[in-house]
């Protein structure tokens, strides 16, 4: 299995930064929960494997996603959650949440066999974050950091860009070029979040697992998962529904689905003894 290499990471943006842009996703909680895809089976199951036990810690727990696969594979779940929106509904399906960002949260002697954060990672200082990963896992515990990626046909990249464009002219946000590989982007993060594992202390080398598959969306499915993505959750309502009117016209010319490329992409490394 490759391992990361020890570098520097290429200068890029610091999400973490930018907390408005993580607690706006609670504005829909029951559309994220819905829309949102799972991750592979075979990530949770390779990363419980590789732990010691079953107590895992899901860090940025949103609504619950990830710590639901976790605990249909037996495991025992704690949550932590910035966004008391996100937490109320994970809790509504029964995991249990402290509401906190991973920074600050106080595990109060706690300890865990595996941390873990889907989609979630790039909202915590990537040092910060891994040095508190450190201190909560048991020895050899694992620390597993995973997103999705979904590489859109270009025609459908080129209709948000110019649905967003048209939404907002001012903004000095703009998409990303529809031409854009969307692995690319998402590599810095790991990049960089692999780097924070070494600056934290620790851990042992870290290793980056990649797992495949494909997906079809209906158009309203597609529409659905779109609009919880973070360059739009922010936007008001009409000016939401006229970026997802100008893709669903590409659905439309399409067939009415559109398959997708999903690949997961995770950085992950064992607490050192």
């Amino acid at each position: 299995m490759p391992t990361l290499p020890r570098q520097q990471p290429p200068s890029a943006p610091e999400p973490h930064l930018h907390r408005q842009v993580a607690e706006s996703f609670g504005t829909d909680p029951e559309r994220y929960d819905r829309a949102r895809p799972r991750y592979p089976d075979a990530l949770v199951e390779r990363i419980l494997s590789g732990s010691p036990g079953p107590d895992v810690l899901d860090v940025g727990c949103g609504t619950g996603i990830a710590a639901r696969q976790f605990r249909a594979a037996g495991s025992r779940v704690l949550g932590v959650e910035p966004d008391a929106r996100m937490a109320a509904f994970a809790r509504g399906t029964g995991i249990a949440v402290d509401v906190a960002t991973f920074e600050d949260w106080e595990p109060a002697g706690r300890q865990f066999d595996a941390v873990v954060a889907g989609m979630a990672w790039h909202w915590v200082d990537p040092v910060a974050g891994a040095a508190k990963a450190a201190r909560v896992l048991r020895p050899r515990g694992r620390l597993a950091l995973f997103w999705y990626v979904m590489q859109p046909p270009a025609e459908m990249g080129d209709a948000l860009q110019e649905g967003f464009r048209r939404a907002l002219p001012d903004s000095p946000f703009t998409m990303p070029a529809a031409s854009a590989s969307m692995l690319d982007g998402y590599q810095l993060m790991l990049t960089k979040a692999a780097d924070g594992i070494r600056l934290a202390g620790g851990f042992g080398q870290a290793e980056q697992w990649r797992f495949d598959r494909t997906r079809t969306y209906t158009r309203s499915g597609w529409l659905d998962q779109l609009a919880t993505s973070g360059a739009l959750t922010r936007l008001p309502a009409g000016l939401l529904a006229q970026v997802l009117a100008d893709v669903g016209k590409v659905i439309d010319t399409m067939g009415g689905t559109v398959t997708v490329p999903h690949t997961t992409l995770a950085v992950t490394a064992t607490r050192a003894v």
